[in-house]
């Protein structure tokens, strides 16, 4: 497995990953149609990074940075595949983020998750986000915070 940069063509790919994991436990909400439908314009062009791990030329996961006002990335629409969860490769693409925020110059990597995600939440403080307030944000689904500080 490898993990790359987005490009145009893993549009499709990222959509159907994200609606995949979302749409098992949660509601697909305005935020994610917005983001999901056009991660080019949406993260991309705004300065952020998808990356997608392939396996056999197959997108099996992905994650995004979406840059933000203060300096930080926000973690986000980061999933693998179903059949492969368990396998190490959400921590691989955990570590990507990280090293590129460290690439890009970013004081901090911030996420929204759900209290419910015990692996995800596992993984994260595995990696050294820690818990913050709550903060406003777009959607229903996130009551856990964090960040992770360079």
């Amino acid at each position: 497995m490898e993990i790359v940069e987005f490009e145009p063509g893993h549009a499709a790919a990222f959509k159907a990953l994200n609606e995949a994991w979302i749409g098992k436990s949660f509601t697909i909400e305005p935020k994610d149609r917005e983001v999901l439908g056009d991660p080019q314009g949406q993260i991309i062009a705004k300065g952020g990074r998808i990356f997608m791990a392939m396996k056999e030329g197959v997108p099996v996961g992905c994650a995004a940075l979406l840059k933000m006002a203060d300096g930080g990335y926000e973690v986000a629409k980061m999933t693998v595949s179903e059949g492969l969860r368990g396998s190490g490769l959400g921590r691989r693409l955990m570590q990507r983020c990280i090293d590129a925020g460290a690439e890009m110059g970013a004081t901090r990597l911030y996420l929204e998750t759900n209290s419910g995600l015990a692996p995800a939440l596992g993984l994260y403080r595995a990696m050294g986000f820690r818990d913050l307030a709550p903060a406003e944000t777009a959607y229903a689904r996130a009551d856990v915070f964090m960040e992770r500080p360079y």
